[in-house]
């Protein structure tokens, strides 16, 4: 009994009552039957014969045969249905459970694709959701990169505008103040000359005291010593302003350098060194037009005439 339960519960329901159906179908044909039956034999009816005799005399006289009567039509009653015999329903097939299982089977990994399927289109739909989503940000964040780097551009360029006029400003007021303080040194070492030549004379050549940019001096002769001794001049780093340096030297006769020392310092070591290595270098002064070397002298060594 209990080998029989898993194939009559996979099994299609039993069909009832074929007897019956069975009566039924017989009782609707011989129904059927009557009523054809029926249907031919309403309207028939019996052939009447007529005779016909004709008298001529008293004396019998044999009649002539009356003429044969035309055999009526035979009817035709139309063939009756034989009643098919009613075939019992085929008895249903019973499935074999192994193949009840093989299509549940069957059945249950289609709708397990359908499911993989169905998930593979909602999560490719949902990738595209998302990288639609990323792409509208990424774009959104490049245009506000692009717009503070704009920003920003417009800020530098606001900036270093500002900062050169501002450098313009201080160069024009430091190239005055500069100009102004080179005015002064000028005058200084002239009011200097004058006051040594008024106490001393012009004696000899080695007791004249003067400066590159005394009166005495020459322009050409001034510029002869700036451009001999710039030939020695070195400076690496950068120029900040206009140092001037005053340095006072000693020559001989024929215009040896015997000794250089710095009077005025500019304030930048490094320059001021540089300006006595350059002296150091030159080793002699060139003679003036006169064959001499003026002794002592007193060179203002400055940035702004150096870059001359």
């Amino acid at each position: 009994m209990a080998s029989t339960a898993p194939h009559l519960e996979f099994a299609p329901p039993h069909a009832g009552g074929s007897l019956r159906a069975l009566a039924l179908a017989i009782l609707a044909h011989a129904v059927l039957l009557a009523v054809l039956s029926v249907g031919v034999h309403w309207n028939s009816e019996p052939v009447q014969q007529t005779f016909e005799a004709e008298l001529w005399s008293a004396v019998p006289v044999e009649a002539a045969a009356p003429a044969p009567l035309p055999e009526p039509e035979p009817v035709i009653e139309p063939p009756k249905p034989v009643p098919k015999e009613a075939k019992p329903p085929p008895a249903p097939e019973i499935p074999n459970a192994a193949a009840i299982k093989a299509e549940a089977q069957i059945a249950l990994e289609k709708e397990k694709q359908k499911e993989k399927q169905k998930e593979k289109e909602l999560q490719k739909a949902r990738e595209l959701k998302e990288k639609k989503l990323a792409q509208e940000k990424q774009a959104l964040e490049e245009k506000k990169l692009a717009e503070l780097e704009k920003q920003q551009d417009k800020l530098r360029k606001e900036q270093a505008e500002k900062l050169a006029r501002t450098k313009e400003e201080q160069q024009k007021k430091l190239d005055q103040k500069e100009a102004q303080q080179m005015a002064e040194q000028r005058q200084k070492a002239i009011k200097r000359m004058e006051g040594l030549a008024g106490a001393g004379g012009t004696g000899a050549a080695n007791s004249t005291s003067t400066s590159l940019e005394s009166r005495s001096l020459s322009a050409s002769y001034v510029g002869r010593i700036r451009a001999y001794i710039k030939r020695f001049h070195t400076y690496t780093e950068t120029v900040v302003g206009n140092p001037i340096t005053e340095i006072e030297v000693r020559t001989s006769s024929d215009g040896s350098i015997l000794s250089r020392r710095i009077t005025k310092p500019s304030g930048t070591k490094s320059w001021d060194e540089a300006a006595l290595n350059a002296i150091d270098k030159a080793e002699r002064l060139p003679l003036d037009e006169n064959g001499r070397a003026p002794s002592p002298m007193t060179i203002i060594w400055s940035a702004q005439e150096v870059a001359r």
